[in-house]
């Protein structure tokens, strides 16, 4: 049976101490980024390390493109800044930074996010996210680059109807969320490309698998609650949540899960669900129904999961928040 836990007071805005001050985060990436190994034979001007912490300046100082960063790079308050929290006595120009960061390895990338969130978590800082007893982590897609001129051999590619072809790039990112924090806390991201090669796009699905495989090997105690979107509704990759201990709340359709809403509509029949509305001091009546044991679907009869939809009711009119399949301990409705 799902039940219901009292409804938390609200948490206190998150307090960060010395550990987590910006010269301390940046010395912690500098250390890490020190440690990768130099794909250039030598004899260059530029470390590796001051190339890595460049390219991180761009996004830290907020320039809109890496050629804005050029042209500004010289400058005093810029240098300073470059200096003084980055480590950097003289940046390379964009052409550089392009050309030296490629032929790094995203994977390389990951030591600075698992060290930080070592140290959130010794400090007591991540207990401040703990949530249905563990830690929400969402999942999900982000573009970052679309051209239909310019591609690279680990672009992805999509095909118009008027024979054009768009290049792109996409990250599939994973974050530690609480409907309490203002902040979130990034984990290490996985590339969606061309894998080795293959002729074939790869997509978020894949990315998918190898994101949760790797952030299960570098924080292997880490009770986390994946919480993902209908793309993710799928009865191998439930399989491989549950393969790799993790809890989740993903999404789910009807047009995706034709068979899951068929026995849903039997359970509804028959009685055998849970659910009850409330209106809430500010006037909104919210629902919930759940149930327990759903087989997913056919294909996957032995996954069994629990189903939540969730409504809102205001001012006459219903808004349905869509529908869950769950598997955690325990759910807390509020």
């Amino acid at each position: 049976m799902v039940k219901a836990k009292s409804i938390p007071q609200p948490m206190k805005p998150l307090q960060l101490n010395e550990h987590f001050s910006a010269p301390a985060l940046l010395g912690q990436i500098r250390e890490d980024f020190g440690k990768i190994a130099d794909p250039r034979n030598g004899g260059q001007q530029f470390s590796l390390q001051d190339v890595l912490m460049s390219g991180l300046a761009v996004f830290g100082l907020k320039y809109p493109s890496l050629l804005k960063f050029d042209k500004q790079r010289h400058e005093e308050r810029v240098r300073a800044n470059l200096k003084n929290l980055y480590g950097v006595a003289q940046a390379p120009c964009d052409t550089q930074l392009r050309m030296v960061l490629d032929g790094v390895s995203p994977t390389e990338l990951r030591a600075p996010f698992i060290h930080i969130h070592q140290h959130l978590q010794s400090q007591g800082v991540l207990e401040t996210y703990r949530y249905l007893g563990g830690f929400l982590v969402n999942v999900d897609g982000t573009g970052h680059f679309s051209s239909s001129k310019i591609s690279c051999a680990d672009c992805c590619e999509k095909h118009h109807r008027n024979g054009e072809v768009e290049y792109y790039h996409q990250l599939l990112g994973a974050v530690i969320v609480h409907p309490d924090q203002d902040q979130v806390l990034p984990l290490f991201p996985e590339a969606v490309t061309r894998q080795d090669g293959a002729s074939k796009n790869d997509c978020e699905s894949n990315a998918s698998k190898r994101l949760l495989s790797a952030l299960r090997e570098a924080f292997p105690s880490l009770p986390m609650i994946v919480v993902e979107d209908s793309l993710s509704a799928d009865g191998p990759h439930i399989k491989l949540l549950k393969q790799l201990k993790y809890h989740y709340i993903i999404v789910v359709k009807l047009s995706d899960q034709p068979s899951l809403f068929e026995e849903i509509q039997k359970r509804l029949t028959s009685g055998e669900y849970e659910e009850f509305e409330d209106e809430g001091p500010d006037g909104i009546v919210r629902g919930y129904r759940w149930m327990n044991g759903l087989p997913f679907n056919k294909s996957h009869p032995d996954s069994r999961v629990n189903y939540l939809d969730y409504w809102e009711i205001r001012k006459d009119k219903e808004y349905n928040f869509g529908s869950l399949v769950i598997r955690v301990d325990c759910i807390l409705l509020i």
